[in-house]
């Protein structure tokens, strides 16, 4: 998949030459799938809101240094789950550093009349999930990648993706099976060398 032919690079060509018209073209066309991708993560709108904005910034100063090594929309995606991991770092360690300056009575009763959350899971293990699946997308090779997400994280047709990029249905699909195949033997390598971890 050549990235430097599509349409999207004539619209990031026109950015790095200092179009302001085609940067709000980009927002336009991607501010959506952002705020989905944030709020997956996040679960809250006024964050995601927020998240987004400074996704956008970011993309507006890195854009001069994209190399079209990957397709816009991936490394949009990238900048995206970064930002949410950065937030929730962040949002983390000004939970702990609030609670240790706390007296200890006052603290117990903040936990104590702290209202019943949702079953989602701990920051700790979404973002754990989040790291690890970029680890494993790192492994594969650009083009399978952009398709994989495209696929799984848009929501593409096969039938899409063929017109968006080209490549034969059937030729689509078999990349779509290596790749999982590739992710799921790179994870289970993972599981295995990870510490703790007992294999059978």
């Amino acid at each position: 998949m050549d990235h430097r032919t599509s349409d999207e690079a004539e619209l990031v060509r026109r950015v790095q030459a200092g179009d302001e018209a085609a940067f709000r073209e980009i927002v336009e066309r991607y501010q959506s799938k952002v705020y989905s991708i944030i709020y997956g993560i996040l679960r809250n709108h006024n964050d995601a809101e927020d998240i987004a904005q400074q996704v956008f910034a970011k993309v507006y100063f890195s854009i001069p240094n994209f190399d079209f090594r990957s397709s816009l929309l991936t490394w949009i995606y990238k900048i995206t789950v970064n930002e949410c991991y950065d937030y929730l770092r962040k949002r983390k360690v000004r939970k702990l550093v609030y609670e240790s300056d706390l007296p200890e009575d006052d603290d117990q009763r903040v936990q104590l009349n702290e209202p019943a959350r949702d079953q989602s899971p701990p920051i700790d293990d979404v973002v754990a999930r989040r790291d690890l699946a970029l680890k494993l997308l790192a492994k594969l090779p650009p083009e399978e990648r952009d398709l994989l997400l495209l696929k799984e994280v848009e929501g593409h047709s096969v039938e899409e993706l063929a017109e968006m990029t080209g490549i034969n249905e059937n030729t689509i699909k078999v990349k779509l099976f290596r790749a999982r195949q590739k992710l799921l033997k790179a994870a289970q390598r993972m599981l295995r060398t990870a510490p703790g971890v007992v294999t059978p």
